[in-house]
């Protein structure tokens, strides 16, 4: 297991948005803080982790995006998007995930629990992350629960670190002082290369009990 005291020099609290199979640079915040806060009364906004992950596919990397209903995007709390079935996304994203990872090493010791969120159906975005979220810390056997934001904090108190827009589909890891990844082996790898900060399930498919030293390995002391 890892425990909240296993990584040298943690701060107290790190706010974090929501996101959707997140990248490895966002659990590894888990190990950096006694505590992780969740947003979830930010402004929805898109093109961010909030609804999409980036998985490495057999032509590179792939982007999956959950739809969602549309809305005000500058006035609708993040905790209140709703996800739009109407374009049959749960099976592209299984078909997509499949592809990509069934050759995997430790694709059959995870996968069949994975599927159940793709056969069935949450209302709402924040809720199906959270879920997802909650099992990717246990396969990790990650310590640290994350815990829920009352209010929009703007700013935050002195002694919570704001992380919420430092990581994004955008933005380069490298700007991050406290990530740094580390190479282990990929499925496609051989025709594209290492391809660095996909989502975790590339991590944990590729190396399974062995993916906590390599969040571990990919903090910046």
């Amino acid at each position: 297991m890892i425990e909240k005291g296993s990584t040298s020099s943690r701060s107290a609290i790190g706010l974090l948005s929501i996101s959707y199979l997140g990248p490895i640079q966002y659990f590894t915040k888990f190990l950096i803080y006694q505590r992780i806060i969740i947003e979830r009364f930010d402004h929805y906004t898109k093109q961010t982790f909030r609804n999409r992950s980036i998985i490495y596919g057999a032509n590179g990397s792939l982007t999956l995006s959950i739809p969602v209903i549309k809305g005000d995007e500058h006035k609708t709390y993040v905790k209140d998007v709703r996800i739009d079935y109407g374009k049959g996304w749960q099976k592209l994203h299984w078909k997509g995930i499949e592809s990509a990872y069934r050759s995997s090493p430790f694709y059959e010791f995870y996968i069949d629990i994975l599927s159940d969120f793709y056969f069935k159906r949450y209302t709402f975005l924040f809720d199906f992350n959270m879920e997802i979220l909650s099992r990717f810390l246990e396969f990790l056997e990650i310590s640290v629960s994350p815990e829920l934001s009352e209010e929009y904090l703007s700013p935050p108190p002195g002694d919570i670190v704001d992380l919420r827009e430092i990581i994004h589909p955008k933005k380069s890891y490298k700007s991050d002082p406290s990530f740094s990844p580390v190479r282990y082996n990929q499925v496609f790898q051989e025709k594209h290369g290492f391809l660095p900060n996909l989502s975790i399930i590339d991590l944990i498919c590729n190396e399974g009990p062995n993916a906590g030293q390599f969040l571990r390995k990919s903090i910046r002391k």
